[in-house]
């Protein structure tokens, strides 16, 4: 049997993600208690369409996962006493298991004296899908590959500790086509910050004069992403490993015509009255803008990491 390259394999499922949206079954009664507007629970129009884009995937043998995934990002990421909202759903209909969890929107930016289209931390107002716009765009999605990768070193518990962040690739069509050229996904909101070059040329992942980063560790999990969808790590872990060999589907709420339609349709309403009236960016809008920006403020030239103390 003549097996397709990955791209070639992805054409149908993603063709079927972009026919109009169709209303999903009955709601079992397991599932019913968590659908409300409460936090941890899924608005009932996410639910819907995320399960319709579930279950027509399903029916075309397009993805087998019996979990899926949603997201509402008109909800608070942070809560009026500080904690984190859960706004990011994980439902197993099989096992009739409903799990809500935090999530980061992306923060946007602020091309002074072009154009300010940054979010706050506790909730999105701007939304969007051009490149370079750390936006999130709403729309249908399916998981693609895993790629883990080393993002430097940090002490714990005395020592140097390597750490590997784990990256689930997102594909998508209309709004969210470009996601992939985005580099939008799913990730832990760790990184590693403030680095330094700590001499260590028995580690693998040392350069070519023996040195590799050391910085601190930064958990960001309270705070915004560059348009990805951000997890805890402990909720990463187990988001990566329902998806590992097994692709689903990922619905992001709101898509451009519910961002229009606020304050008629869904919204969030303690966000809403928070931000006002949310926009959407298309590519075609922001996309010469950032362009611009990028060239009247060129990055200024990469210089190589300082030597760590005591080196």
């Amino acid at each position: 049997m003549m097996t397709l390259p990955r791209p070639f394999r992805l054409l149908p499922l993603l063709a079927l993600l972009a026919c109009p949206p169709a209303l999903a079954e009955e709601v079992p009664a397991w599932l019913s208690p968590h659908v409300g507007l409460k936090d941890g629970q899924i608005a009932p129009v996410v639910l819907d369409r995320a399960r319709a884009l579930h279950q027509r995937n399903q029916k075309e043998g397009r993805v087998s996962n019996p979990c899926f995934f949603a997201m509402d990002a008109t909800r608070p990421h942070l809560l009026d006493d500080g904690s984190v909202g859960r706004r990011f759903f994980v439902i197993c209909e099989d096992s009739q298991t409903f799990r809500a969890v935090s999530s980061g929107h992306g923060s946007g930016r602020n091309l002074k004296g072009l154009a300010d289209f940054s979010n706050g931390k506790q909730c999105a107002r701007n939304f969007g899908n051009a490149e370079g716009s750390n936006l999130t765009t709403g729309g249908a999605y399916v998981t693609a590959e895993t790629r883990t990768s080393f993002k430097g070193y940090y002490r714990a518990k005395g020592q140097m500790t390597p750490l590997m962040r784990s990256f689930l690739q997102f594909e998508g069509v209309n709004e969210t086509a470009n996601a992939r050229a985005r580099a939008i996904g799913g990730h832990a909101a760790v990184l590693v910050r403030n680095q330094c070059r700590m001499r260590a040329p028995e580690s693998p992942h040392a350069d070519a004069e023996g040195f590799v980063p050391l910085g601190d560790l930064v958990d960001y999990a309270a705070g915004r992403s560059n348009g990805c969808t951000s997890w805890t790590p402990g909720d990463a872990a187990e988001i990566l490993s329902l998806v590992q060999d097994q692709p689903t589907t990922l619905y992001i709420y709101p898509e451009a015509a519910d961002i229009a339609a606020a304050g008629r349709g869904y919204w969030d309403a303690g966000c809403l009255k928070s931000i006002g009236q949310p926009r959407y960016w298309s590519e075609a809008e922001l996309g010469p803008l950032i362009a611009r920006y990028a060239k009247e403020h060129p990055p200024a030239p990469a210089q190589p990491l300082p030597i760590c103390e005591g080196q």
